[in-house]
């Protein structure tokens, strides 16, 4: 199984939750869809990444090619809720080659799972 390069260095920002996929103000329906599939919100972002990050291990990543940026990659995990549910998250990633960071640029439920 192939697994994301670097994984060991990947960063996760804590923006990418704070400011946007768990933020209602920001993206309400992706706010939603997280906290009715797994219970994660704002008050448990920490959580939601912890679980992210454990589970780079778990799952294959799927190259998605290079559009000038660097590679991007794809790694479709479960994750378990604060709700005690699994629901499949879709998390995009980038070996950026300006700064030369492994780093997450996406996550969402998969609805179509």
């Amino acid at each position: 199984m192939n697994l994301l390069p670097r994984a060991d260095e990947a960063i996760i920002p804590i923006e990418k939750f704070t400011k946007y996929a768990l933020n209602p103000n920001a993206n309400k329906d992706k706010a939603i869809a997280f906290d009715l599939a797994l219970g994660y919100n704002l008050s448990n972002v920490d959580e939601l990444i912890e679980q992210v990050r454990k589970n780079l291990w778990n799952f294959p990543v799927v190259e998605k090619g290079n559009i000038g940026y660097g590679i991007r990659y794809e790694i479709e995990m479960d994750i378990i809720g604060a709700n005690g549910k699994t629901a499949k998250v879709l998390t995009g990633w980038i070996d950026d080659s300006v700064n030369g960071e492994m780093r997450l640029t996406s996550i969402y439920i998969n609805l179509y799972q």
